[in-house]
């Protein structure tokens, strides 16, 4: 997902590495929080791949900054991170969705239709699946778990019912 939101950031203006964690943060926060240690190769693999370019320019003060702006295969491989399949992690996916739920914009509504299909059939995957061990009489699970299962069955409500809602835009 780092590279989703490193592309996404990048898309309204070029940014120095410490920008491009400062929006992650400033807008992705709650969902990641990604380390310098972690932003770097993957800002490196990203302009390796062409998704990314970067211009090294000199400040007024005499100090060299690197900012990175996106390309036109950027553009393409952001649209195919946002539209690509999940995991089969119901933890990830609640994660991934929420991220790629949050660069919508970025989307042709063509393209948002596929997202939103995606997420809701995943949701309702995990959500079935989250009923059923509940459901079973010959589970032995015990309150706290129950509790936590009930809350997650919830949570994919939530998110299918969230997703219905952008659809109708």
């Amino acid at each position: 997902m780092i590279d989703l939101v490193i592309l996404f950031v990048l898309l309204n203006r070029d940014l120095t590495m410490y920008a491009i964690q400062k929006h992650i943060l400033d807008n992705f926060k709650v969902y990641t929080n990604p380390s310098f240690g972690a932003l770097k190769p993957a800002l490196v693999r990203l302009e390796n791949e062409g998704c990314i370019k970067s211009a090294r320019i000199m400040s007024e003060g005499g100090k060299l900054s690197v900012f990175y702006s996106i390309t036109k295969d950027g553009l393409k491989h952001l649209r195919n991170l946002l539209i690509k399949p999940f995991s089969g992690n119901p933890l990830q996916f609640l994660s991934d969705s929420r991220i790629k739920l949050s660069c919508t914009s970025f989307l042709k509504p063509e393209d948002a239709k596929l997202m939103f299909d995606e997420i809701k059939t995943n949701a309702i995957l995990h959500k079935i699946n989250a009923q059923r061990i509940l459901d079973d009489e010959y589970n032995s699970i015990d309150f706290y778990q129950k509790i936590v299962l009930d809350n997650t069955i919830c949570e994919y409500k939530n998110l299918i019912s969230m997703v219905e809602g952008f659809e109708k835009q």
